[in-house]
């Protein structure tokens, strides 16, 4: 599960980090996930950014540093990031998918009825999954409750448009696994050009 080997440099871009994630493990309390869908957001120069136009309230964790778990609702389910980048430089990787490897029921009692390839697929499913809520916003990716180990062997990655994204859709910062099964279905936004 790659437990034990170092998580990567989280104080570089996001961009740069994203691809590097492919293939890590994040725990949360009971369970454990191999990231296999991620995407990057680059602060203030990247309109699809939630930091775009500079720090607020509820983007204060992009700011703040690497390492922290930044979590937001959208359409009722929670979402999350991990920040990267320097304190005061807004940077950070979407968590868009995951294969459980660990706590496999644990997850499955909190989606029933999924198949477990499906259990972590998209960014809403993996909060639910592994348990991610509000109340994890801001929180260490190393400990206590959450923490985030390297890979334990290189993956392939592959490289596209975001996903759903209105503003800056088309640029490649979205990066997966190729063939993993808990990769989400690419959907463009309506809205975009």
């Amino acid at each position: 599960m790659g437990a034990g080997t170092p998580a990567p440099d989280l104080s570089r871009p996001g961009l740069e980090v994203a691809p590097l994630l492919l293939g890590c493990v994040l725990r949360v309390g009971d369970v454990a996930a191999r990231l296999v869908e991620v995407e990057a957001y680059e602060g203030e120069r990247d309109p699809a950014s939630h930091a775009w136009k500079g720090p607020s309230r509820r983007n204060a964790v992009m700011f703040g540093g690497p390492g922290h778990l930044y979590v937001y609702a959208m359409h009722g389910h929670h979402c999350c990031n991990i920040a990267c980048r320097e304190e005061g430089v807004a940077s950070a990787v979407l968590l868009r998918g995951a294969e459980i490897v660990d706590g496999l029921d644990a997850a499955r009692a909190r989606r029933p009825g999924v198949a477990d390839t499906a259990l972590a697929r998209g960014p809403g499913n993996l909060c639910r999954a592994l348990g991610i809520t509000s109340a994890d916003n801001g929180a260490s990716l190393f400990g206590p409750r959450l923490l985030l180990s390297g890979r334990a062997a290189p993956v392939e990655v592959a490289a596209g448009p975001r996903v759903n994204v209105s503003r800056a859709g088309e640029w490649p910062w979205r990066f997966w696994v190729p063939g993993s099964p808990s990769v989400s279905a690419y959907k463009r936004h309506a809205g975009s050009a």
